[in-house]
């Protein structure tokens, strides 16, 4: 049985009429044994990266996807019909059933070649799965994956094979990229797995893209006024710790700090399977946000009721006064000699009783001005020593933070 095409004339409505018989054969699998696998070649070329819902886990792409394979049923002489293809309306020709798994597209036309070759290429806009991992966002690097296989064939009557080298494919969707949003394309790689069932195995074509995130909108939108923010809240240790005007600027800070996370929050990514590191980013720089005002609250208090305090314990002076202040370069202040006023209270010892109790008033008075100069310096002291330790856990943790998301992108 042959199926050579003859042409009476050598133009395209003499071919169309000799490809009739053809046409009427669509149904069946254009092979003249069934035994003989029809195999199916196939590349495309991703051009746009219109976007990833996060919320859905799903990215959108635009992609152009051909797709060759050989007509057994297809011959005819070039010379003769005056023509080595001809583009014909898809219902008059056998399909083989190749399909994304995350979209099913309709194209009404395909290509016949005279040596039986059938060329189908298709524009497609897909919505494929990703498994997002957003644990370095906005550094993050997304694998999404594209599925081509086929629904009716068995591996044995269809065959599915790369028609163009993963790195080829890369190269020339960059090349050729449109979009210049929020992603941008890393890679994209595949591999030929085979499903097996009951009856047998199928042909599938999985294929991934990596894209990596463009992160300068949110650096600048995000992390640099987190950073400004908190540099302010660093250099508020410089205002006097005695009045209440550093309590009231820490407090205006948390509260332009709160308000700017509640209007950025769109931007932050809202499903994953990890907490994004930028989530805990956030929450560091508020936690120390309100633990400077806490210690704002502490010393303040200890500086303006320093009268109302007892005389400070001997544990604390040889803790605070002693160690602690030599080592925040704040050392004891010497007691000033009491002078004149101490050989005064000595002839005043043989008075009456009147200047007797004058005199211990006047001791008291001393000793309470003297313990509140060591609750002063006790607050001083231990203001500047948080405030070293505030840089010290500031500078530890976003080193800390900046090597895990340089680890997480490495890799």
């Amino acid at each position: 049985l042959s199926f050579k095409v003859n042409c009476s004339k050598p133009d395209q409505p003499s071919l169309l009429a000799a490809l009739s018989p053809v046409f009427d054969l669509r149904a069946i699998r254009p092979v003249m044994n069934q035994t003989t696998h029809t195999t199916i070649t196939m590349y495309f070329t991703l051009y746009g990266i219109l976007g990833v819902v996060s919320t859905l886990r799903t990215a959108i792409i635009t992609l152009f996807f051909l797709q060759w394979w050989t007509n057994e049923f297809i011959r005819w002489d070039s010379v003769q019909c005056g023509m080595s293809n001809i583009s014909v309306p898809k219902e008059k020709i056998w399909l083989p059933d190749i399909v994304i798994n995350e979209l099913t597209p309709s194209v009404p036309y395909i290509y016949l070649f005279s040596d039986g070759r059938v060329h189908n290429a298709l524009p497609l806009r897909v919505v494929s799965s990703c498994n997002l991992d957003i644990y370095a966002f906005p550094f993050d690097i997304q694998n999404c994956s594209l599925t081509f296989n086929s629904y009716i064939y068995y591996s044995i009557e269809l065959n599915i094979i790369l028609g163009r080298d993963a790195e080829l494919m890369t190269s020339f969707s960059k090349d050729v990229m449109t979009t210049m949003g929020e992603w941008a394309l890393v890679d994209i790689t595949a591999q030929k797995i085979e499903k097996n069932d009951k009856l047998g195995l199928y042909p599938d074509m999985l294929t991934f893209y990596v894209m990596r995130r463009r992160s300068i909108m949110y650096v600048v939108t995000l992390l640099l006024p987190s950073c400004f923010l908190i540099t302010l809240d660093l250099f508020s240790f410089l205002l006097p710790p005695e009045s209440t005007d550093r309590s009231s600027f820490k407090m205006t800070i948390i509260f332009g700090y709160t308000v700017f996370l509640l209007i950025m929050n769109d931007l932050l990514p809202i499903t994953g399977n990890t907490i994004p590191l930028i989530n805990v980013f956030f929450s560091l720089c508020l936690v120390l946000m309100v633990a400077s005002l806490l210690e704002t609250i502490f010393i303040t208090n200890i500086l303006i009721n320093s009268s109302d305090f007892s005389p400070v314990p001997r544990w604390i002076q040889i803790l605070v006064l002693n160690f602690l202040g030599c080592l925040v370069c704040m050392p004891r202040r010497r007691e000033k000699p009491k002078g004149s006023g101490t050989e005064a209270l000595t002839e005043l010892k043989s008075l009456s009783r009147v200047l007797q109790a004058i005199r211990c008033e006047v001791e008291q008075q001393q000793e309470g001005q003297q313990s509140s100069e060591e609750w002063n310096q006790v607050g001083f002291i231990i203001d500047r020593l948080l405030f070293g330790l505030y840089i010290v856990f500031i500078s530890v943790s976003f080193i800390t933070i900046i090597i895990l998301w340089v680890i997480s992108c490495s890799q």
